[in-house]
């Protein structure tokens, strides 16, 4: 695995959805101790608002959630021209 170098200060910025809280939790455990900021959330809605907020560098997204599943989330995220990148 290799290593992201970044200035200190400047952590890499996480989100990580799933609706399952085990997962979210130790997925954000490993992250975190890997010196990345972590963001959750546990519903697509909730992951779109958030992206929108904080702009993360990266969201990591569960496919089957309920009410609204990953790709629809990333179908809304895509099509906004404010986080399509």
């Amino acid at each position: 695995m290799f290593q992201l170098k970044r200035s200190p200060g400047n952590q890499a910025k996480i989100l990580v959805v799933d609706d399952q809280p085990d997962n979210t939790r130790l997925l954000s455990l490993i992250l975190a101790y890997q010196g990345y900021e972590v963001v959750e959330c546990n519903r697509g809605q909730s992951a779109v608002n958030l992206v929108k907020t904080n702009s993360p560098d990266l969201v990591l997204l569960d496919i089957n959630m309920p009410e609204m599943n990953g790709f629809e989330v990333c179908q809304l995220l895509k099509g906004d021209r404010y986080t399509q990148d």
